[in-house]
């Protein structure tokens, strides 16, 4: 057994882990198609979000489905049986507010909560332990996976203090000009002590640009709090790349080649 297989049999608490796949994907070809649906190698790219949870022993899976969910939930059932459990967002009003319709499911759970999105398929398992390993030895109640890229435009900055440790996220649409200029990124996939997450989420609203309730919002609130925030650095970027545009998903599928 390798090192890595060790530390996930070890892991000092239970995980679930949670997958956003409420999104419409407007800029797809096909709008009509929930966009975790899109294919990626010939299955749709959800599954390999799930295929990615299931190898990491996560106790639970629960799909966030919104936009053409009898579709996705369909699919998830037919292929993984009732190994996957749902959420349903039936308005998309951010992912804070995804991540509050699994409080029900979650209620009674003392564990970690594993965020991750149903359109970013090339994660690795290395990569994802690596986030699990740090969250628990660090005894942080919010772990955030991030990247550095020389052109950020599109994605949620990093803000750092001065001494280095993490003190928010800023979405594009509300940074300021040098707050843009961070290249270091938020790749929207996270790992959570769960009840604080659910005590975070109560504080938080959505007085931004696109009056949307961001999970991002959270991290500021611990750090108010004066809770641990940690963050993890990808060895490398197309891991965290998320799929909006068919040019975006083709892309992709040309680095999968590429690795293979």
């Amino acid at each position: 057994m390798s090192l890595q297989d060790r530390i996930n049999v070890l892991a000092p608490r239970p995980f679930v882990t949670v997958i956003m796949a409420a999104g419409k994907g407007k800029r797809m070809l096909n709008p009509e198609l929930p966009k975790v649906m899109h294919k990626l190698n010939d299955k749709p790219m959800v599954d390999h979000v799930v295929d990615l949870a299931k190898e990491l022993n996560s106790i639970s899976i629960i799909a966030i489905v919104g936009f053409g969910r009898e579709s996705v939930m369909n699919h998830l059932r037919e292929v993984y049986g009732d190994s996957v459990k749902f959420a349903i967002q039936a308005e998309q009003l951010g992912t804070g507010h995804a991540v509050m319709q699994t409080e029900k499911i979650l209620n009674d759970f003392d564990g970690d909560v594993l965020v991750l999105s149903g359109d970013v398929p090339l994660l690795t398992l290395d990569t994802m332990r690596k986030l699990l390993n740090d969250h628990w030895q660090t005894g942080a109640v919010m772990t955030v996976l991030t990247a550095k890229i020389d052109d950020p435009t599109g994605y949620g900055r990093i803000i750092r203090l001065s001494g280095g440790s993490v003190e928010r996220i800023v979405e594009e649409k509300d940074a300021t000009p040098d707050q843009r200029k961070v290249k270091e990124i938020n790749s929207g996939i996270y790992a959570f002590r769960c009840k604080e997450l659910f005590d975070a989420l109560l504080h938080i609203d959505n007085s931004n640009v696109q009056r949307e309730y961001y999970l991002t919002d959270v991290m500021s609130y611990f750090v108010r709090s004066g809770k641990k925030v940690s963050a993890v650095l990808a060895k490398d970027f197309d891991e965290i790349r998320g799929v909006n545009t068919v040019a975006q998903l083709e892309e992709i599928e040309r680095t999968i080649r590429d690795i293979n």
